[in-house]
């Protein structure tokens, strides 16, 4: 009989070990937060920091990118800016699919990206493309 409990000890010990490594390995670190993380309560301004290739390799900025902000508002308005131009519409995001659609205004197609990370501060972006960009809250 004792030596049953300590193999029924020893049984639950290691599945309860495997269910603790499935659970970590499981939980990455590509969080990928709310809806309110992209526009905050009313509106959040995001710009972009960095650029990688569909290959992976990093790719510098223009002027004009690092001047363009995109202010997402909690209505689902959108507005990108920058070196005098400026672009609205519409945005939505759908978190079980990890995806971002802009519509612009007056365009009848929408842009769509998958979103890899999202916090309150960061959002990762990967386009139809492959392009990866970095966007950091302002």
């Amino acid at each position: 009989m004792e030596n049953l409990k300590s193999r029924m000890s020893q049984l639950y010990t290691t599945l309860f070990a495997m269910l603790m490594l499935v659970m970590v390995s499981c939980g990455g670190n590509e969080k990928v937060g709310t809806q309110n993380m992209i526009s905050g309560n009313s509106s959040k301004t995001w710009k972009a920091e960095k650029s990688l290739n569909a290959s992976g390799d990093k790719e510098k900025l223009t002027k004009e990118e690092k001047a363009e902000t995109m202010q997402f508002y909690s209505d689902g308005r959108f507005a990108l800016g920058g070196g005098g131009s400026l672009q609205t519409g519409t945005w939505s995001f759908d978190q079980s699919a990890k995806r971002l659609s802009l519509q612009f205004q007056g365009d009848d197609v929408s842009e769509n990206f998958d979103v890899e990370q999202l916090t309150e501060k960061e959002m990762r972006l990967v386009g139809q493309d492959g392009i990866k960009m970095e966007l950091k809250a302002q």
